[in-house]
């Protein structure tokens, strides 16, 4: 991460070692959220991380989505400070969330969503390690097809970030 990500983790990879280079044993993590808003993709903004949980700012610009997919040794849950996201679940289950709502996910759901709306969504991802699973599984995301699909995954539908010039969270 450098200045020209405007802060976010290009990859899963490194999104996962900052978040462990974020672990802080014993004291208290003290964070704001700031985000440089897309035009076009999504960005990861790793928060604060503790070895069992981790916060992390995530944008998407209109229309930006992702694929159905579970993390197995996870839950976690998004807030939507700003925008709209339609959830959808494997059943062909859709909600939409907007501003100040959320989602809670246990491990083993399967889920994907889509920004909904205008501007670019914006939403708090606060995650922990369910049901005793190694840190280094935490993480993982499955596809449908059973198989492992990261984050940055085409499958997951990426496209290259295009940044705005606008930020979230910035007066």
């Amino acid at each position: 991460m450098d200045d020209r990500t405007g802060g976010f983790a290009v990859t899963s990879q490194e999104l996962h070692d900052t978040l462990a280079a974020k672990v802080k044993p014993g004291q208290p993590t003290f964070f704001a959220f700031e985000a440089q808003l897309p035009t076009q993709g999504r960005t990861n903004v790793p928060v604060a991380s503790t070895d069992s949980m981790s916060v992390i700012l995530k944008t998407y610009a209109s229309g930006g989505e992702n694929e159905l997919h579970t993390h197995p040794n996870e839950d976690h849950t998004f807030i939507v400070p700003q925008g709209k996201a339609k959830f959808y679940g494997p059943s062909c289950e859709k909600k939409i969330i907007g501003k100040d709502e959320g989602v809670l996910l246990p491990a083993g759901a399967f889920y994907w969503f889509r920004c909904c709306s205008e501007e670019p969504l914006v939403m708090a991802r606060i995650g922990a390690a369910a049901g005793g699973s190694p840190v280094s599984e935490r993480f993982h995301r499955i596809g449908v097809d059973g198989k492992k699909m990261e984050g940055d995954d085409p499958r997951n539908k990426q496209v290259p970030v295009v940044l705005s010039d606008a930020w979230y969270g910035r007066a």
